[in-house]
């Protein structure tokens, strides 16, 4: 197998085996799933994906993320995986890391014993309001109850991340091509959508049916598609190609 094409699998697999453990923690009562990984997972997006990304929905009392971080690590550790585990908890968002040493090596995708693999679970403490959660079944790998947002706030999690996110990430554009591809997807939650953009930017104008894909319209036409490219690029399944500017406007109007 292409080395490129190797890792993003058991990085995948991996993935699967940490939200099968954080499920059998109880995470997934108050965490809900979002972001691109969860994508791929519930619907089937044609793109592998680095982060497990979550929003605290439920009670802040149910919420352990070191707890979790150090369970998950331990299990792997019982299997004979060599994983460490760590944790970054100031500010709104915390990161997890998991690193894998040496998984590259066994599954003869690198030739060095210390490669490191690592995934990182984000959690969003102070999530904007609005969202909707739903609960979906999955075997992706292993067999997953997920609680997660719901479609139309899959959606405006996602156009946030395309209207604020300071830097260029051509994953962001690749999914909302993805998304507005579909003509079964639901509208976006408005409601979740302008929360969220006024946590980034307090004196944004409110979006609306009629102005949101104006706006996201304008944000990608400013933006560099050489950029776009290389960053979605090594993460495509198959034979998968980039989205062309040109076809993401023409799904914005």
């Amino acid at each position: 197998m292409d080395p490129l094409a190797g890792r993003n699998v058991l990085r995948e697999y991996l993935q699967a085996r940490i939200l099968e453990a954080l499920q059998r923690a109880g995470a997934m009562s108050p965490l809900a799933f979002q972001g691109g990984t969860a994508l791929r997972f519930l619907y089937g997006l044609p793109r592998y994906s680095e982060d497990l990304d979550f929003a605290l929905e439920g009670p802040p009392e149910s919420y352990d993320l070191r707890g979790w971080v150090g369970d998950i690590s331990r299990q792997f550790r019982r299997e004979g995986y060599e994983v460490a585990g760590s944790l970054r908890d100031r500010g709104n968002v915390h990161a997890g890391w998991l690193r894998f040493r040496g998984v590259l090596h066994d599954a003869r995708i690198s030739p060095h014993r210390d490669q490191v693999l690592g995934i990182r679970i984000d959690v969003d403490t102070n999530p904007p309001a609005g969202a909707v959660t739903a609960t979906r079944l999955v075997r992706r790998h292993v067999s997953l109850r997920i609680h997660h947002h719901d479609r139309a706030s899959l959606l405006a999690g996602k156009l946030h991340a395309v209207l604020c996110r300071p830097w260029t990430k051509g994953r962001d554009i690749y999914d909302l091509a993805w998304y507005l591809s579909d003509p079964g997807w639901p509208a976006p939650n408005l409601a979740l959508l302008n929360a969220a953009v006024r946590q980034s930017a307090a004196e944004a104008e409110p979006l609306t049916e009629g102005t949101w894909r104006r706006a996201v319209a304008g944000r990608v036409r400013r933006l560099c598609w050489d950029e776009v490219a290389a960053d979605v690029r090594p993460f495509l399944e198959g034979t998968g190609e980039v989205v062309e500017k040109g076809e993401v406007l023409e799904l914005l109007k």
